[in-house]
């Protein structure tokens, strides 16, 4: 946990922002995988920990901003739980540490929003994002299930977004500490890949890398040949000369914080010409992105800066032609980098995500694109001092969306389908790092590592 003060002012803010009612914030339950009793790891809810920073299951955060109190509801273990768990720290003493000296047990929660409810209190919630959750509330509230999710407060959403986005110095260096080990694992990785090795055996490596940290992976590993499909969890391919591994991969440390980057390297010792030729393209919109990284900018046009980058590339090969302006904004590189090109980087590797993209990554004047390619732009908005964020353009040859685009004459005054169907057995490169963005620019955050051809091809022959 952070020092106590740190979830008192955080709290403080909330309450400021949101101005009256009832905040009621969700920690998770345990989940279970085939049986009741064999769980799945324990995952904190992201906004119970940034208020309170208790990482244990089955308790509920009440802010009664009207009456200025604040409770923990929860339950100490009996010695029925205490003979498989070992003794624990009581909930009065944990919510202590984070400056909440009132506790009571969960049976009475309902009881209590009840209350509120009769007395018509405004009553603010986080959109659920598990089905407990999402039946606790229902039950509390008496909203269809189905209704749930639209009646979640608005106003909260936007004063957590406000104050989650802005990453603290003590934040920035826990997710510095998670970047660091993630950087290891992709070092791992890099170096230890063999041709005859399956996907399993390398991701197997790095996972236990994250653990042996005192934490976790911040997500499933992406760990494939298979580098067009975008989130590829299957893991059972063989290595093989001339194929690239791209491993997307981060750690989430002891508090949470989590790192996020991508690497694409090749099994063999070299890239063939043609993978390095994109790659290049690849590093080329990568270095033009991080470059126009500052305050004020909208990272739409960061992404879009970078799809021209790939576009021109793209062309220069032979893959594209025209104005690579126009082709961009005809949404014809949507054929080669069909998602956005980051994402806010946090407690959760997509940044608060449960709380809806409309509100983390846009505004109220500024909406997300539905268009194939930028409605996949999770974030857009002007960028401030304070944001983490990730940069990870790529490029990805789908056969399945050549085949529908080709089929349709589809961008054809853009695309160069003869040539194009000539790399349909490519795959997929991208390469991503972390970045804070300063009152003057930008940091990148961890330690640089291999990125260039010839650092990455450097690393293969250790």
């Amino acid at each position: 946990m952070f020092h106590r003060e740190v979830y008192i002012n955080r709290r403080q803010q909330l309450k400021t922002a949101v101005q009256s009612g009832v905040i009621l914030i969700l920690g998770n339950e345990e989940s279970s995988m085939n049986y009741k009793d064999n769980q799945y790891h324990f995952r904190q809810d992201s906004n119970f920990l940034y208020f309170t920073g208790l990482d244990r299951a089955n308790l509920a955060l009440v802010i009664d901003i009207d009456n200025n109190k604040e409770t923990v509801f929860g339950d100490d273990g009996s010695i029925d739980d205490i003979i498989w768990t070992g003794p624990l720290e009581t909930l009065p003493s944990q919510a202590a540490k984070a400056g909440i000296n009132d506790t009571a047990s969960y049976k009475s929660l309902a009881d209590v929003l009840a209350k509120a409810v009769s007395e018509k209190r405004r009553i603010h919630f986080t959109p659920p994002y598990r089905p407990e959750n999402t039946q606790k509330i229902s039950g509390f509230f008496n909203i269809p299930l189905s209704n749930v999710k639209e009646n979640a407060s608005v106003t909260l959403i936007k004063a957590i977004v406000a104050l989650r986005s802005i990453k603290s110095e003590e934040e920035v260096a826990e997710i510095e500490k998670a970047v660091s080990i993630t950087t290891e694992m992709h070092l791992t990785a890099m170096r230890n890949a063999r041709p005859g090795m399956t996907e399993n055996e390398l991701a197997g490596q790095i996972h236990g890398l994250a653990l042996s940290k005192g934490g976790n992976i911040a997500f499933p590993i992406i760990l494939t040949v298979n580098g067009q499909i975008l989130h590829n969890h299957s893991q059972g391919n063989v290595l093989k000369e001339g194929m690239m591994v791209l491993c997307d991969s981060g750690a989430e440390n002891g508090m949470h914080y989590g790192g996020d980057m991508t690497r694409t390297f090749p099994v063999g010792k070299t890239f063939t010409s043609r993978q390095k030729d994109l790659y290049n393209i690849v590093l080329n919109a990568h270095n033009a992105a991080v470059e126009a990284l500052r305050p004020g900018v909208f990272y739409k046009d960061v992404h879009l800066l970078a799809c021209e980058k790939l576009a021109e590339g793209l062309s220069a090969v032979g893959l594209m032609k025209g104005n690579a302006k126009e082709a961009v904004a005809a949404g014809a590189h949507a054929m080669f980098f069909q998602c956005g090109l980051g994402h806010m980087l946090g407690l959760d590797t997509h940044d608060m995500e449960d709380l809806g993209e409309e509100y983390v990554g846009y505004t109220d004047t500024f909406k997300k694109s539905k268009e194939f390619g930028l409605k996949s732009l999770r974030l857009g908005r002007q960028l401030e001092a304070g944001f983490v964020l990730t940069v990870e353009p790529g490029i990805y040859i789908i056969p399945e969306l050549i085949d529908m685009w080709k089929a349709e004459n589809k961008f054809t005054e853009f695309i160069n389908y003869d040539v194009l169907e000539t790399y349909k057995d490519f795959g997929g490169i991208r390469i991503e790092e972390d970045f804070l963005i300063t009152g003057t620019g930008k940091k990148l955050l961890g330690s640089p590592i291999a990125k260039t051809v010839e650092e990455v091809e450097a690393e293969r022959q250790a």
